[in-house]
């Protein structure tokens, strides 16, 4: 079947997969710089250090960027053949490459600059992927992403986005990243279900600047807090399917966390339970 991955390399597959990435990579690259890096000037390269802003909500955005695409690149390669070292060689540092590339692209922006942080978050990202297959072969903990809307995209859509859409990319405040480990994997010899994670959250909100900043006399006293949550999740990659293309969807839906009654704790409010959390 077409979606089973190949026991030995398969050589037309792997063309597909490294001209598939090649070009996708590509016209993702020329469609930043046409719609997006476009509307500043150009300058002379230049790095920032922006570790400070957004109580680190962007570098958390950096690492699960470079984990996932890195694992998307690593199952591509494994679907062709590859070998396992050739899948972390040249798989699993897709993301961290690619994040490079728009590094780049941030030090040649007027805007932005190029970030040591953020090439730091993309290799942890990258290093928590190939370091779980190094240690146990197999993911035991991914990182995963969940988003509700706030109040602070309307005050500053601009920044935070104008719509779910893009308020999903821009709005640090609604966004929540977890470390999801199976419980299983940890288990072995139990009877936890397969499929059970055990997942460690972390969010802030509050957050109108990238630094507890005013801008022009606005957004002062801004509210800002870290937030820390601890909640269930299902690894949906380890329910049992017979079906291949079901295999496959629960792959891709996989990066997103699934809503389950939390446990938030954050410095100015104690804990709070959530029935339902997204």
């Amino acid at each position: 079947m077409f979606l089973t991955p190949s026991d030995t390399l398969n050589t037309s597959r792997k063309n597909v997969v490294i001209i598939t990435e090649a070009s996708i990579a590509s016209l993702t690259l020329i469609g930043l710089d046409q719609l997006w890096y476009a509307d500043f000037p150009r300058s002379k390269f230049k790095t920032i250090n922006d570790s400070d802003e957004w109580l680190q909500m962007d570098k958390l955005g950096h690492v699960f960027s470079a984990y996932q695409l890195g694992r998307v690149g690593a199952n591509a390669l494994h679907w062709s053949g590859v070998a396992k070292k050739n899948q972390l060689l040249y798989g699993a540092t897709l993301g961290f490459g690619f994040l490079t590339a728009v590094e780049m692209f941030d030090g040649f922006s007027s805007e932005w600059g190029f970030s040591w942080s953020d090439m730091a978050a993309n290799g942890l990202g990258t290093g928590l992927y190939i370091g779980q297959e190094l240690l146990w072969e197999e993911q035991r903990v991914t990182i995963k992403y969940s988003f509700h809307q706030t109040r602070f995209a309307n005050r500053r859509p601009d920044k935070l986005g104008q719509g779910i859409l893009e308020e999903m990319l821009k709005d640090y405040n609604g966004q929540t990243y977890w470390l999801s480990a199976n419980l299983h994997s940890f288990f072995k010899q139990s009877k936890i279900p397969r499929w059970l994670n055990l997942a460690f959250g972390y969010g802030a909100d509050g957050m109108l600047t990238g630094k507890n900043e005013n801008v022009d006399n606005l957004f002062v006293n801004q509210n800002r807090q870290r937030q820390f949550y601890l909640s269930l999740d299902v690894d949906l990659s380890r329910i049992e399917t017979k079906s291949r293309v079901l295999r496959t969807i629960f792959d891709v839906i996989n990066v997103i966390k699934v809503p389950f009654p939390t446990i938030e704790f954050n410095v100015k409010n104690g804990i709070k339970l959530h029935y339902i959390y997204f």
